[in-house]
């Protein structure tokens, strides 16, 4: 008899909630119009949908329905923010700041700038995730037109004080994006105290393919766009919103908004289960990240002494990573890891655990129970274990 599959790979993706595909299912079929075909009925019903879309994005993250950009996901927001900036303000500056912890989309993104000649400078972080906010300060110049910085990390949950950045950067006149997909519903964000923010649908139990690029009412921030056409989403995106994306995404922006404290507790209670289960359970083994300054629902454990990968062969029916999904087919070592001092042997011995809304008690209990039981099985196997390291 086949296993219980169980689900614990949430920073990867989530499932969409049932509640966020009904609302999507009349958009296909039945009200199918295009939002920009305004002059009948059915292009009417498909705006009148994208606008309150729009503003219940918005209102999941404090800003307001005309800051709002919708966009394919967080990798399109991304690069729209950090190319757009560089495209429109290179005149008074080149200098970029990202760390070395953010989502491949960011660093790429700023590694393909700094072929064209800008000056990128990625910024260490401390030995628990945490960007070093006077680096951060000591690294702006006058020539600084930007400061990109992710709001949670994909890899080991933590935090970033968003709030400290941001002061940094508004008393130095920079511009500051961050790159909030794995925050936004999971803990309460303010986008105002950043000028650019991305958000991405399928991280909040919405559909895949979706996102948006929060872009702050001001002079200041202008953004030239990545691709050209008809001129929607303020002339800053191009292409026929798909509406039934954008209103799963606004379902699913509402949804978190009303659950986000209920499923705060619940998931805070289960992560200080499952950590201390395999801490106090397990011989050499170590939370990767800060303690505290992380979201309730990502854990990243490291092993010593065996593979992370056997741990997850062992357990076919659990889904989860050793690490970021879009990195997951690399050997090499992950880079967030390594930018937190984790050797390349303990760093290969990761795995995150992503908790999320449908995950129960049962599966935390036993997920946990299982690693203590094949982490002790392949050390016991092993040629170069040693008990006490």
């Amino acid at each position: 008899m086949t296993e219980k599959l169980i689900y614990m790979d949430y920073q990867a993706t989530t499932p969409c909630d049932r509640r966020v595909l009904e609302a999507m299912l009349p958009y296909f079929c039945k009200d199918f119009g295009n939002p920009g075909s305004t002059s009948h009925i059915l292009g009417e019903r498909a705006e009148e949908a994208v606008e309150k879309a729009r503003a219940q994005v918005a209102n999941l993250i404090k800003a307001t329905a005309d800051e709002i950009v919708f966009t394919s996901g967080a990798t399109e927001s991304n690069n729209l923010a950090i190319q757009g900036v560089a495209r429109s303000r290179w005149e008074k500056g080149n200098r970029i700041i990202t760390s070395a912890i953010e989502h491949k989309c960011v660093l790429e993104s700023c590694y393909a700038l700094k072929k064209e000649g800008f000056d990128v400078v990625i910024l260490p972080v401390l030995k628990n995730g945490v960007v070093d906010v006077e680096m951060l300060k000591k690294s702006i110049n006058d020539r600084t037109i930007l400061v990109s910085l992710m709001a949670v990390n994909n890899e080991i949950g933590v935090i970033q004080p968003l709030d400290e950045i941001s002061a940094v950067c508004r008393e130095r006149g920079v511009l500051f994006h961050s790159d909030a997909a794995q925050a936004v519903g999971k803990i309460n964000i303010d986008a105002s105290m950043a000028d650019l923010m991305s958000v991405s649908g399928h991280k909040i139990y919405g559909p895949k393919g979706i996102g948006a690029l929060y872009v702050r009412k001001s002079q200041q921030v202008k953004l030239s766009p990545l691709f050209f056409g008809g001129g929607q989403e303020r002339k800053l995106r191009s292409g026929t919103l798909p509406t039934p994306l954008c209103v799963g995404l606004g379902m699913a922006c509402e949804i978190s908004g009303l659950e986000m404290t209920r499923e705060s507790e619940m998931l805070t209670e289960y992560k200080n289960y499952f950590m201390g289960k395999i801490l106090n359970g397990l011989e050499d083994a170590y939370l990767n990240g800060d303690r505290e300054l992380r979201i309730p629902g990502c854990l990243n454990f490291s092993f010593r002494g065996i593979e992370g990968e056997g741990i997850m062969l062992g357990m076919r029916n659990v889904c989860l990573s050793s690490g970021s999904a879009c990195t997951s087919a690399s050997l090499e070592p992950s880079h967030v890891l390594n930018a937190i001092s984790i050797d390349d042997e303990l760093a290969h011995s990761s795995l995150r655990i992503g908790l999320g809304r449908f995950t129960t008690f049962e599966e935390v209990d036993y997920v946990s129970s299982k690693i203590i039981e094949i982490v002790n099985r392949l050390r016991e196997m092993s040629p170069i274990w040693t008990k006490g390291g």
